[in-house]
Parts: C-alpha cells; structure tokens; sequence
C-alpha cells in the first residue's frame, strides 16, 4: 500500500496534510514532517488543522507555517493522518476531495480512496519515516525532530505496551539524523502552563479508587477558573495511572454542552480500545478516548461498567 501512496502524491501537485482535532503529538509531528516531505519532493503542501498547534509543541519546526481554518483549501490530493473518518477531522470540505488516509491504529477505517493502516507500529509517525524512505528524501534534522516528537508522545516516552526493538530502532534512525532526544523532551514534559498545574491539582483532589480501578475528573467550571485551555488537560490521566495497583486509569473531562470527553489509559492488561470504540471513540490498547453523555454520575457508571465486562488480557 505504501508504493500506492507515493504513486499518487507523484502523480498530483498541490496538497493538504491534516490530521483530527485537538491533535495529539502524534498527529502534529507526523503531519508536520510529511508536509515538508512533500514540498522537498517538490509539492505545493500546506499542514492544515482545525484547531491549530498546541502550546507544548509550537517549537517545532515548520509548526508556525501551520494554517488553522474550518475547511479545506483548494487541492489536488488531502493526507489525513491517524484518522477513523473525515469527520475527526472538524474540516469542512473534505468529501470532494481525493484522500489518502494513512493510520496505525487497529481502530483505523478504510474511508478514504487510498488507505494505508499498520497496526503494528507505535505511531503514524514510523509509517511517515517509511514514506521518507521510500521517496529518497533525506531526512534532516527538523524532519527528524518532528518525527522523535511524535514517536516519543506517542509511545508514552517509549514505555506504552507494544515498544520493542523495532520501536527503538527508528528512534536510533531519527537521533543520528540530528533529532535530540532531551531537547524533544524538554518543551513537552516540561514546558506546562501554570493553569495546568492548578487543574491537575483541582483533577487529583477528584481521585476516586476502585480495586484497579482509578479516575479523576475537571469540571468547565474548573476550566475557566484556572484559565485552562483544552490543551492543558493532555496527560493528567497518567497521573491516576501511575498508582501502583492500578491498572486502568479514566480521566473525565466536561465539555461546554455538558457532555464528557474520556480519557482511557492501560498498563497493559486490560485492551481499553475496546471500551473506547463500544462508545463510539476509538485509539491504542493502551491509550483511547471517546465521549458520552453527562451527568457526571452516570458517565462514570458507564465507563466503569462497560470496564468491569473486559476481559484482563
């Protein structure tokens, strides 16, 4: 499928790269690399996202060359990156364009004209370093840190279930091309706004423990106390994860509408896509997301039962 896809960004000129809202490193990394891919091999490409870059990785190449818009512009070609469907996306416009979907989870959907989904890597961004490859461009140093920022995020810094040699082997490729792993690591581990320290404080005074079980939550009025941004809520799951006994960690987050956006994290034992995906969402063995109905009380029970009915792997 790969020789696929790069026949026909050859045959085409102009491009949209995206990936889905409130994009993770993941999909930012990876999207940023493959457009400067594409304008090396002498493409028209523009890295478009609905909601922009967020703060934690603004420093890294290309990120200040990314449009964000509600639709699409003209193109001859859209790579949509670790997307289930147009609509992860928020981009209007998208149905009267020709796509390329290029995915990595076992969630992924064949919705596009051209579809290229591996499950057995860690992130998108191992499949853009393939395309690299394959199109003989040379991978330098911005495209490499792009890349590392993706791969590193999206392994949960290398320790996710499912990091092997493999894994570590394209981290090596990208640090001799000039990525710098403590460099990568520094503006995304340590460079948290002060509003995500209070709401971290504010999510964890929430901890509630079941057996394996553990959850916090952030409530809208929390959010605009603190100033918070959506961004801002990205990885406090891993704090409830990080208890010894637990191995499942939920983190519920209250959107405008009253509705809840979830967080679902695993050490392993417990394949939390399936529970994602019963509610519509989607993501890894290890890390999903989806999201459901409020009030609280009832989200909780929701997702808690639907757990208690996984099976521990």
């Amino acid at each position: 499928m790969l020789d696929r896809v790069l026949q026909e960004i050859r045959t085409r000129r102009r491009f949209v790269v995206t990936s889905h809202a409130r994009p993770d490193g993941d999909g930012i990394g990876s999207a940023l690399a493959c457009g400067q891919i594409l304008r090396v091999m002498g493409k028209d490409a523009e890295v478009v996202m609905h909601d922009g870059v967020p703060r934690i990785y603004q420093n890294l190449p290309f990120a200040d060359r990314v449009i964000q818009a509600d639709a699409v512009p003209l193109n001859d070609a859209v790579i949509l990156l670790e997307c289930d469907s147009i609509r992860r996306t928020l981009l209007d416009g998208l149905e009267d364009c020709f796509l390329i979907n290029i995915d990595h989870h076992a969630s992924g959907r064949n919705f596009a004209h051209i579809n290229w989904i591996d499950s057995t890597v860690m992130a998108t961004a191992e499949l853009v370093f393939r395309l690299a490859r394959l199109a003989c461009v040379p991978v330098d140093r911005d495209i490499a840190t792009c890349l590392y920022t993706a791969l590193m995020t999206d392994t949960g810094s290398f320790m996710f279930e499912g990091t092997n040699e493999h894994t570590f082997t394209v981290a090596r490729e990208l640090v001799l091309a000039g990525a710098d792993p403590a460099h990568c690591a520094r503006h995304i581990y340590f460079g948290h706004s002060t509003a995500k320290l209070r709401l971290l404080g504010a999510a964890l005074s929430n901890l509630h423990r079941e057996g394996a079980l553990a959850w916090i939550w952030v409530t809208q009025e929390q959010m605009q106390r603190f100033g918070a941004r959506e961004e801002d809520c990205e990885g406090l799951v891993n704090y409830a994860l990080s208890i010894a006994e637990v191995q499942v960690a939920i983190f519920f987050r209250e959107l405008p509408d009253r509705r809840f956006r979830i967080s679902l994290r695993s050490k392993g034992e417990v394949n939390v896509s399936n529970v994602a995906e019963y509610f519509g969402g989607g993501g890894h063995k290890c890390a999903s997301g989806c999201s459901i109905e409020g009030p609280l009380a009832a989200a909780v029970s929701k997702i808690v039962d639907r757990l208690h009915a996984e099976p521990v792997v």
